[in-house]
């Protein structure tokens, strides 16, 4: 059973809610240099400082995570941040436009959930964990004892319940409403502190029965959680099972909600000598049906309409070509070990026969990215293409929930970049404290 529990989260406390659009921040792994310029750049208490501060210089007594801990101590003996007086729930509307140009809704709430391993079936991954990254987040909750980032977990909810259950108290409470600044920009946060006990317990209550929740973006995240409980398990053997530790900081999202959105990442091969584009395709040729389609609307089209059953991609190398799965046999003969659901992915299909079977490409060096970029936008990949800086790039489909349930209820992990969850649960609007109780 799935086990949630309200908690007295720690917020930021400023002057108005406008401000709070300049304090948030997306989370971790997706900010690198120049977003946390920006966002050191755009308020002197935004929270990247906690989340993901500078790293020079880092000394064993003064670094990025004896700093993030300073910071978090001093915001809060100062009341920018303070940790509220009753438990809550917290619920996160996102509202935003799809690259095709419709308006949608996401709505989530988070709670602390008990942690669980993933063959207890509670919970499930879908991607693959490094090590580098668990380490890091490691790191950080021990110097600051505190959950600062949010696992996005997928629950079921067919009937939409949960959503109903909070329904009453959104009407009738003013949300906050903010916007991240500077990579989702264009996504209104509207947010809601739901303290009714009524409402909280119809909630727990609802959740109680459900497995098989699926994690969409944190994996590292929950992992970490459990890596840390189990050290704080350890040195407090008779903590009772509502220690703090024991749970972890999860924004929850209904399966059926109709403003879950998955965008696909492309992928752009560069610096790769082995095979020309004319000799890919000549390779290809014995497993897929290749289609030159001349217009790149027409070639997107036409990838939008492939029909669920046969993988299919964009090939761009210059000149546009759709690139068919022939048989679904190719896939049982080139990856017997894996579950049919994992078969069926279009990036599977890429990734195995095209990638490692045909192109040489090992799995460790497409983890390394040694040839191989991610890309939520293709658009710089056409260009890199387009002026000789890149070999060639392959457009997706995103991957759908259903498929995503699927191999995750199969104990499949997918693919790397498998799937682009959005928008992403902002970082900073709400944390959870992993010392004491959940009270």
């Amino acid at each position: 059973m799935a086990t949630i529990r309200p908690f007295r989260g720690i917020r930021y406390r400023l002057s108005d809610a406008g401000d709070l659009s300049r304090v948030i921040t997306q989370p971790y792994d997706r900010i690198h240099d120049a977003e946390q310029a920006a966002y050191y750049a755009l308020h002197p208490r935004n929270f990247v400082r906690i989340e993901m501060g500078l790293r020079d210089p880092d000394m064993p007594g003064d670094n990025v995570y004896t700093r993030a801990r300073a910071c978090a101590q001093s915001w809060l003996d100062q009341g920018v941040l303070a940790r509220d007086t009753a438990p809550a729930l917290y619920v996160i509307e996102q509202r935003f436009i799809t690259p095709d140009g419709r308006a949608r809704t996401r709505r989530g709430f988070t709670a602390a959930l008990q942690l669980t391993r993933f063959d207890e079936g509670i919970i499930l991954p879908h991607e693959r964990t490094l090590s580098g990254p668990k380490t890091d987040r490691l790191n950080l909750t021990r110097a600051t004892e505190t959950a600062w980032g949010h696992i996005f977990a997928l629950y079921p909810d067919p009937a939409n319940r949960i959503n109903q259950i909070l329904q009453p108290f959104l009407e009738t409470h003013a949300p906050m409403v903010a916007r991240e600044q500077v990579i989702e920009p264009a996504v209104e946060q509207r947010l809601w502190v739901v303290d009714d006990a009524a409402i909280i317990a119809a909630v727990v209550e609802e959740m109680a029965p459900k497995r098989r929740l699926i994690i969409a973006d944190g994996h590292h995240r929950y992992e970490t959680a459990l890596n840390y409980r189990d050290e704080m398990r350890a040195r407090q053997p008779d903590a009772p099972v509502n220690a703090a530790f024991n749970f972890g900081l999860v924004t929850f999202v209904s399966m059926s909600d109709p403003g879950l959105t998955i965008l696909p990442t492309h992928r752009l091969i560069h610096s790769y000598a082995r095979l020309s584009s004319n000799e890919l395709l000549g390779a290809l040729a014995p497993w897929f049906d290749a289609q030159p389609i001349p217009g790149r609307e027409a070639w997107l089209q036409a990838l939008s309409d492939a029909p669920d059953d046969r993988p299919a991609f964009g090939f761009y190398d210059g000149a546009h070509t759709l690139l068919t799965l022939r048989s679904r046999q190719t896939m049982d003969q080139l990856a017997p070990e894996r579950h049919q659901a994992w078969r069926a992915l279009d990036v599977a299909v890429l990734h195995r026969i095209v990638l490692e079977h045909v192109m040489g490409l090992t799995q460790d060096s497409i983890a390394r990215q040694e040839n191989i970029r991610y890309l939520r936008d293709a658009g710089p990949g056409y260009e890199a293409v387009d002026r000789g800086e890149a070999n060639f790039l392959f457009a997706l489909n995103p991957t759908r929930i259903e498929q995503v349930r699927a191999c995750a209820e199969a104990g499949e992990i997918m693919p790397q970049k498998s799937t682009d969850f959005y928008p992403k649960i902002i970082s900073g609007w709400v944390a959870l404290p992993l010392t004491g109780l959940i009270e």
